[in-house]
């Protein structure tokens, strides 16, 4: 697998986040100044024909031919950037072909099992409300883990004029046209049904022929449903569907990456690691602004020593798509804190994404949507601290493209289209070479390229985080036969330096 062992660097992107399509994309990752500074490109589903949420409520897993071809694909392999690509394993858009012929044919559907029925779920389990929805009863409804408030169904027209209510975790969209209503919405798959399984089957031969070498597992906690059990990582039904996909995967030589958002007392992380998974360290962001804001380097060791002892296989980021996951911290930084850092993010402009009761209570914050740049005050030097410290740290760095140029918050079209448009916005061409030129993209492109090519980062490497009596000194050294890095900051003064050695060489200071 190209350049993966040796840790890599990773962009993460939509097809059209740096001009108007992925074929614009890969002109800018020609531009000299992006010479060897990653080896991976992380490419989001709206590369796929798709409707909602950006790319995640998949129509199918046909290239969106407005976006990308082929031969951008194959361009990618020529450059010797290896491709992730994703697979939302849980639900299809309502205009899927499946879900399509569903509402035109009804119960003479080939697909009438292929998505989950709400009301044959729970026959027997609740009474219907003035809609004819059941709503289950308590005991299992208080399992239930909700995206959104309400219950998580989209009600739809079949052919004999009655209306049906199918199980819809995310999102959905009701709206009245010209036409009558027209419904959108990402509605959950049925995973006891052997056709869903031929669907994964043949999606992942297509994700191969992509060229993919890393699939993402999107949403996948939540496929396995079963009354009385929380639709979220049931247990065993859970891990049946991952390690039945994982079989899957291994015929086409596929590395699968479960993405999964959960407390860190709950140590579903480490579950994951010991069944032989990679896992994402959505611990990582949040310790980083805790670490810059407290100006102390604790918690930061303390996650770094549990990633060592365990030999965890890492993703790691700052900014991502899908906000800056703070509820992942909670077991590894106290409530207090957690509440002080969603405060200082939201008087920096981030909005909060909220999870909800049965009842339509809000019972938690989900996660802080936010730049990552404007999340630390849009402070250069707290953001190149930032990109560092993720760059030493064990694991493969993701890059959310929009923190490499400085992205700031983009508060009216998050107004305008939700609260995680906030940090999705496109760059032109023009915008991406006026941002090349500005000392907070250039230093971090050469910071990438040091951690994508220098020998002392490798998976055999000896990575040591060390300490020092002072809390605010932070230092952590990568060691392999030939080469040294070492990262020496001052997280009070927002401050590093950064040495390397190679071997016959004398140790010298990297100069970004």
């Amino acid at each position: 697998m190209n350049g993966f062992l040796e840790n890599g660097v990773m962009l993460n992107a939509y097809p059209d986040s740096l001009g108007n399509n992925l074929e614009e994309l890969l002109t800018v990752l020609e531009k000299k100044e992006f010479h060897r500074v990653f080896s991976f490109f992380y490419i989001l589903p709206s590369l796929f024909q798709s409707d909602l949420d950006r790319g995640f409520s998949v129509q199918s897993y046909h290239l969106n031919p407005r976006l990308a071809q082929k031969k951008d694909l194959k361009k990618l392999r020529e450059m010797q950037i290896s491709l992730k690509l994703d697979f939302v394993l849980n639900h299809l858009s309502v205009q899927s072909p499946q879900f399509q012929d569903l509402l035109q044919k009804g119960d003479q559907s080939e697909f009438r099992d292929f998505f989950i029925d709400w009301n044959a779920f729970w026959e027997g389990k609740g009474e219907p409300d003035e809609r004819g929805c059941i709503i289950p009863e308590d005991e299992y409804l208080k399992k239930l883990f909700m995206r959104k408030p309400g219950l998580p169904v989209l009600q739809v027209p079949f052919p004999d004029g009655t209306k049906r209510f199918y199980w819809n975790t995310f999102y959905q969209r009701v709206s009245e046209g010209p036409g009558g209503t027209e419904y959108l919405g990402q509605m959950d798959l049925n995973a006891a049904s052997p056709l869903v399984w031929n669907f994964y089957e043949e999606t992942l031969k297509k994700l191969k022929k992509y060229g993919a070498e890393i699939v993402r597992l999107d949403a996948f906690a939540y496929l396995h449903k079963a009354p009385g059990e929380s639709n979220f990582f049931n247990i065993p039904g859970t891990w049946e569907h991952l390690e039945k996909l994982k079989r899957m995967a291994d015929r086409q030589e596929l590395k699968l990456l479960p993405e999964i958002h959960c407390s860190y007392r709950e140590l579903i992380h480490k579950e994951l690691s010991d069944a032989g998974y990679m896992i994402y360290d959505f611990f990582l962001p949040g310790l980083i602004i805790h670490a810059l804001e407290k100006k102390e380097t604790r918690k930061l060791k303390q996650w770094f020593d549990e990633i060592q002892n365990n030999n965890y296989q890492t993703v790691n980021m700052l900014g991502c798509h899908d906000g800056i996951p703070l509820l992942d911290l909670r077991g590894l930084i106290s409530d207090t804190e957690i509440d002080e850092l969603i405060d200082l993010i939201q008087k920096r402009g981030g909005r909060v994404k909220d999870l909800y009761g049965p009842d339509g209570k809000k019972i938690s914050y989900y996660q802080v949507n936010a730049t990552y740049y404007s999340a630390l005050g849009e402070n250069q030097n707290k953001m190149l601290l930032a990109r560092a410290i993720q760059v030493f740290m064990p694991g493969i760095p993701q890059i959310w493209y929009l923190d490499l140029f400085g992205g700031v918050n983009d508060t009216k079209k998050a107004d305008k289209e939700g609260h995680k448009e906030i940090n999705r916005t496109d760059l032109s061409l023009k915008e991406v070479d006026q941002k090349l030129q500005t000392p907070l993209v250039r230093k971090q492109l050469s910071l990438l390229k040091f951690r994508n090519t220098f020998s002392a980062f490798t998976s055999e490497s000896r990575i040591d985080f060390i300490e020092r009596e002072e809390p605010y000194i932070l230092m952590i050294r990568w060691e392999n036969a030939d080469a040294t890095a070492r990262l020496e900051a001052d997280i009070k003064k927002n401050r590093f330096r950064i040495f390397l050695q190679a071997a016959q060489e004398k140790e010298r200071e990297l100069r970004l």
